[in-house]
């Protein structure tokens, strides 16, 4: 036999990598053996038997493979928590690191006496005490500002009663004697209703009269006091930076300082404090530079205050089952608070404007270690002097990350493939429907080919069975969207309702209504009822659902990762075909309505405070409320993202799983 010959007639194939012939003997698969190498495997994925053992492998052992792919997914995100995959926490920023540098502040006594006064003004003016503010802080030498702004929300918040809010933020700007004022740090202290939160003020104050001493400031300094929480902090961002986001009316802010570099937000209710709980979850899951986090870290040590993140105290035995459990539990409960996409404090609207930021919470508790109010000074002291030393913003220390502790982190790229793998289920169930489809074109076109034009019509309906359901669901989810809050008015005329109330009932008649909308309206189309009309319908939800998760899951990890939990087992199992009452049990559990359900059971399991049927059904109902509410106000993409984009895709599978 001549050589490079085979055993069908013509020239053979040659390998791509290396030019050996193939012998008589050797089977044709041969050729997939030895692949080391990317441009070998592309070679051989051109060999149309590869291609056929592939396909032929991929389709007897998808449903291994879907679940196999899921159970390691879940795995890889459970062992997060373990020590070798959560290295120690660093201070990556050269000019945060160690100086011969000691903190002091010895007005702790005058910040007690600054927050009774603050305490006593507010009283009496029944709010915000404005002229006392700006007299107090013209006195420390600030130049003093003040900025009245006003809010009609788009439904009533019944949890604050309120409708219509109009406010004044008042603040004081330290000028830089050593610098051109170009760049900026902030302390900002939200002023909250009765005594809460007046403790932070007094400490702010006397803060500004300690730094007006010092002579080594670099950057200026803002010392802001927001009223009506989040709703002040947004109206001075915008107009701190001459924008207009959102529908707020403001009176703008005529005194302004540099770009502003780090900002920390201060709530303190207590003369002492035990602890330090460190919220760091932004709007839409957005997170500060970890840098910032290890520095206020780094001073708790060195000042001997406890830390605290979740609210959770760290533990040294991080070796022990006990030690595990901690660190998942912290870990899980970052990424349910993550994935809610609300402020963790008034920080979390820094972080939309490039501004690094974190919120402090002091606790007081049932702990004896306390401290006054000289070592929170100095705490919050040298983490200004250091902040001070930047000569560029914080930018060599990771953006993503989660936290099982304060001491240790979890980078992009150990919990990424956790999300990968429950990808995989869908990347690997829509190849195994588009090689049916595929399968089915070409015995359709063979059919075809001996005249047989019925079948073939039969057999391919087109596209446009695609296109009632589609554009049916893709209607549905903008109802959801936008008829809540436009509709609010009718519902009160004919309900006895509120406004808010009406909004969430609305909310919940529409995602429900979906579920009986007539989807099957393709079954007038000639050839809708073939079997490639609801594989082609899965085909399309699988892979639109597949990039909408991975988009999510590149913004905000944690909600991409939840809802890929419990929506990829059930996309990818569902088929009208198989057990329906089953079927459509496991879909309805896979809807993002019951995921936030059992989220907020299970945070509060973590938390050590378990709800009962009542009231978890009162805060699911209280979340819905609130999505919708933080959208308007704040500009939150959790409710456009699921209403517009996750709902029509689960829909769109639960009309799968009714086609006829």
């Amino acid at each position: 036999m001549t050589l490079g010959s085979s055993s069908r007639p013509g020239p053979a194939p040659l390998c791509p990598a290396r030019f050996v012939p193939r012998s008589i003997e050797q089977p044709q698969a041969c050729a997939c053996a030895g692949a080391r190498s990317p441009a070998l495997a592309m070679g051989l994925l051109s060999d149309p038997h590869c291609r056929r053992a592939l396909a032929h492998l991929i389709q007897r052992l998808n449903t291994p493979l879907c679940a196999l792919s899921y159970v390691l997914g879940l795995c890889w995100f459970l062992a997060l928590a373990w020590p070798p995959l959560a290295p120690q926490t660093y201070i990556s920023e050269n000019a945060l690191g160690s100086t011969m540098v000691q903190e002091q502040f010895p007005l702790g006594a005058r910040a007690l006496a600054y927050a009774r006064q603050f305490g006593a003004h507010k009283k009496k003016a029944g709010g915000m005490p404005v002229q006392w503010l700006e007299q107090t802080l013209w006195e420390l030498g600030l130049e003093v500002h003040r900025q009245s702004f006003s809010r009609t929300l788009p439904f009533p918040d019944e949890t604050r009663e309120r409708y219509m809010v109009h406010g004044t933020n008042v603040y004081g700007i330290l000028r830089a004697p050593r610098a051109a004022s170009t760049e900026a740090l902030v302390l900002s202290v939200p002023c909250s209703p009765g005594t809460h939160n007046n403790q932070a003020v007094g400490l702010m104050l006397a803060l500004a009269a300690y730094f007006r001493e010092q002579i080594y400031w670099a950057k200026d300094i803002i010392f802001l006091v927001t009223e009506h929480d989040l709703l002040g902090t947004e109206a001075w961002l915008e107009a701190y930076h001459d924008i207009n986001l959102t529908e707020v009316q403001s009176s703008g802010t005529p005194g302004r300082a540099g770009a502003i570099q780090a900002a920390i937000s201060l709530e303190l209710s207590s003369d002492v404090v035990t602890s330090f709980d460190v919220a760091v979850e932004g709007l839409n899951g957005q997170l500060p530079n970890l840098d910032l986090l290890n520095l206020f870290h780094a001073f708790c040590q060195k000042n001997g205050l406890l830390c605290t993140i979740q609210g959770k105290l760290p533990r040294s035995d991080w070796e022990s089952l006990p030690g595990y459990a901690h660190s998942l539990q912290t870990l899980a409960l970052m990424v349910l608070a993550q994935a809610s996409g609300r402020p963790g404090g008034d920080h979390g609207l820094f972080l939309r404007y490039r501004v690094q930021a974190l919120t402090l919470r002091g606790i007081n508790s049932f702990r004896q270690s306390k401290h006054g109010m000289a070592a929170v000074g100095r705490t919050l002291e040298g983490m200004f002097r250091k902040l001070n030393n930047l000569l560029e913003r914080l930018h060599q220390s990771y953006f993503f990350y989660l936290l099982p502790s304060l001491s240790r982190f979890v980078s992009i790229g150990l919990y990424m493939p956790a999300f990968g793998f429950l990808l995989l289920v869908l990347v690997l169930k829509a190849l195994d429907i588009w090689m049916k489809l595929s399968k089915s074109e070409t015995s359709s076109g063979e059919r075809l080919w001996d005249g047989d034009h019925g079948a073939e019509e039969e057999a391919r309906p087109g596209l446009l069975v695609l296109v009632p359901p589609v554009l049916i669901c893709e209607a549905a989810g903008l109802a959801l969207y936008l008829l809540p809050v436009l509709g609010q008015q009718v519902a009160t005329q004919h309900f006895p309702v509120s406004e808010a109330e009406a909004v969430v009932l609305t909310i919940i008649a529409i995602y429900v209504a979906g579920m009986a909308l007539p989807h099957n309206t393709h079954r007038v189309l000639p050839g809708a009822g073939a079997a490639r009309g609801w594989l082609a319908l899965k085909l399309v939800a699988l892979v639109a659902l597949a990039l909408v998760l991975m988009a999510l899951a590149l913004l905000n990890f944690s909600l991409g990762f939840l809802l890929a939990a419990t929506m990829v087992p059930a996309a990818a199992a569902v088929q009208p075909n198989g057990p329906k009452v089953l079927l459509a049990a496991v879909l309805v559990l896979a809807t993002p309505a019951v995921t936030l359900l059992l989220g907020i059971f299970l945070e509060r399991e973590l938390l050590e405070v378990p709800a009962g049927a009542g009231e978890g059904w009162q805060l699911f109902l209280a979340a819905l409320g609130e999505g919708l509410l933080q959208h308007h106000l704040y500009g939150s993409c959790l409710y456009p993202l699921l209403a517009l984009g996750v709902y029509p895709l689960w829909l769109l599978l639960w009309n799968v799983l009714f086609w006829k």
